[in-house]
């Protein structure tokens, strides 16, 4: 332990501790906009510069450690100059148009700026060149970019894909997608952390917002919208309002006030996801197909965008079952279709998903109702589009009372709703396929053991005699250590639930961002967990709804209909590989398939 004294605050912290740390021991807050704790200490933006007595300079307080007896002042006036300073030569080379950005009132320039008291600048603004493609479901302003080099850590350090790097030199240095490529030719899987770790509006998602008020406007136009199960847990945080109010019923009521025709409920296709998925598991695990590698969950398409890049090889053994989002979209426009007596092309389905990636993966060059030719899903809004949405209606949010949905496509079970924590698909197939096998219900929470927040999980279940080898993984960078495992041998498993973002959906990239950089997944996770216990039904194979749409429609799970309308061909679309893969493909070496070290 040693002592140290901040702006005349003593305070006794364990040796090895930051300044920035100790100063929040004190309840001091240094201001800061690069940091991210062990992830970007590298002091790039010099705001967090304090004084330390005895030091000839400014030192950063983010990445310089106390010692005994150091006395150190945070506001000093020459700190605060300096500050001051380093500020004003951000906001010259940063597009200040705070009314038109996505992230005013939610910018830590703009707050350090406002706080710092900053009415005008005397530099004069400098504005990089700003090209990027409009169509891209994620997308970069090089106006508004501050060099904190956030995205690009996360992005090598947290998902090991390096997208982001530094181009240019001197005062033109900037953040860019590596290697001189173009974003669409990248080996971007669109998990969205780099935008919810970026301190600005540099990165955002695409807006389709006036594509779903263009669709409500249409009276030809029948809306279908749905809520993925991780929105639930997040919506009303951007809102002020409490958990406890932030209902997922209480979010229908505010969809239906803006005009959709029909509410429904992700959970339904997480449930039908789970019936086939858990079906498709038991038979290729029964018919051997899986002795060498496992069967991977598909719900997530940034890990599917992942692995097709990273390691094509494994693609065959993604399970072929559609998303959650895809299959209830397949479901809208052939099962509602003909309930409400309608064509599927008047129908326009909305999603209202906590992901980026989901926008890449309604595109028609992925799935489409085969019969039909027509998309699944025609519009995707991230959790922040809907709302900013619900901020365009001026609707209140406090005021409106809970509503249902609407049937028969809005009743989900327990297990439906934890598809959006980690684990929570694999524990929701296993619940089903234990009742495959047994004909009985095991405990809804006999297969908790694979919950937890570790990024790499095991766990192993006795299926009626039968050992099932699990793992789970989230966040990019488990995931390919896992998959090295799997390929070296170190490791052998016969199910794998896999997520892109760390802590599953709830921590996704399309999610509201939270102002200080603190791990929101885990609290969300909780929420859907909670919600699980309280479900009346925990079970996908006693949904009523569920039951009736096999019965009378698909037949069961895996037939010639399920597998027209519920499953898809992983191999119909392609993405662009690996650095490592491009340059051996190139050199018609014998490609090792990973990571270009």
């Amino acid at each position: 332990m040693v002592n140290v004294t901040i702006n005349g605050i003593a305070v006794r912290v364990p040796d090895g501790t930051t300044i920035m740390e100790a100063a929040a021991k004190a309840g001091v807050t240094i201001p800061s906009l690069c940091y991210l704790k062990e992830i970007n200490e590298i002091g790039a933006c010099r705001v967090c510069c304090v004084e330390v007595e005895g030091e000839s300079r400014l030192v950063s307080s983010c990445n310089n450690l106390v010692y005994e007896g150091m006395v150190v002042h945070t506001n000093s006036p020459r700190a605060r100059q300096a500050r001051r300073i380093n500020v004003e030569l951000l906001l010259s080379q940063h597009d200040g148009q705070c009314a038109t950005c996505v992230r005013s009132g939610n910018c830590k320039l703009q707050h350090v700026a406002n706080q710092l008291g900053i009415l005008r600048n005397p530099y004069a603004l400098d504005l990089p060149n700003n090209q990027w493609t409009t169509t891209f479901p994620l997308y970069r302003n090089a106006q508004k970019c501050i060099k904190c080099m956030r995205c690009v850590q996360f992005c090598d350090k947290i998902q090991t894909l390096g997208v982001w790097g530094m181009a240019g030199s001197g005062g033109r240095t900037t953040v860019d997608i590596t290697y001189n490529r173009r974003i669409k030719d990248s080996d971007c899987a669109l998990c969205g952390q780099c935008i919810t770790h970026c301190p600005v509006g540099a990165l955002r998602e695409r807006d389709d917002t006036i594509d779903v008020l263009d669709a409500l406007a249409d009276p030809e136009t029948i809306t279908v919208v749905q809520i993925a199960p991780a929105v639930r847990a997040a919506w009303g945080e951007s809102h002020g309002l409490p958990r406890e109010m932030a209902t997922v019923r209480r979010l229908a009521a505010v969809l239906r006030s803006i005009g959709f025709d029909y509410i429904f409920d992700t959970a339904f296709g997480a449930d039908a996801t789970i019936m086939e998925e858990s079906a498709e598991f038991l038979q290729r695990f029964s018919s051997g197909e899986l002795h060498e590698y496992p069967m991977f969950t598909s719900c997530c398409p940034g890990w599917v965008r992942f692995v097709k890049s990273q390691y094509p090889q494994l693609t065959q053994y993604l399970s072929t079952s559609k998303s959650p989002q895809q299959m209830f979209g397949a479901l809208t426009k052939s099962y509602f279709a003909e309930k409400i007596g309608v064509s599927p092309k008047n129908i326009c389905c909305v999603s209202i998903m906590p992901c980026v990636a989901k926008k890449a993966e309604k595109d028609g060059h992925v799935f489409g109702v085969k019969t039909g030719g027509i998309q699944d899903v025609d519009i995707v809004l991230t959790t922040r589009e809907m709302d900013r949405l619900i901020r365009s209606e001026n609707i209140n949010v406090f005021s409106l009372p809970e509503a249902e949905f609407d049937s028969p496509l809005g009743i989900g079970s327990g297990a439906g709703v934890i598809f959006g924590a980690t684990g929570g698909v694999m524990e929701a197939a296993l619940r089903t396929a234990y009742h495959t096998v047994t004909g009985s219900n095991a405990a809804p929470d006999a297969f908790r053991a694979v919950r937890g927040t570790e990024g790499w999980r095991e766990a192993e279940f006795d299926l009626n005699g039968t050992v099932i080898r699990c793992a789970i993984a989230s966040g990019l960078g488990n995931a390919r250590k896992l998959i090295e495992a799997l390929l070296s041998g170190q490791k052998h498993y016969d199910f794998v639930e896999i997520m892109a973002c760390p802590g599953g959906c709830v921590g996704g990239g399309g999610q509201p961002i939270p102002f200080e950089q603190n791990d929101q997944a885990d609290v969300r996770g909780d929420l859907l967990y909670k919600l699980d216990r309280l479900s009346p039904l925990r079970y996908p194979h006693e949904n009523a709804e569920i039951n009736v749409l096999y019965d009378t429609y698909l037949g069961a799970p895996l037939s010639e209909k399920a597998e027209e309308l519920l499953h898809t061909n992983h191999f119909s679309w392609t993405m662009p590989l690996s650095l490592g893969l491009q340059s051996q493909n190139s050199e018609d070496t014998t490609i090792q398939f990973g990571r270009s070290k």
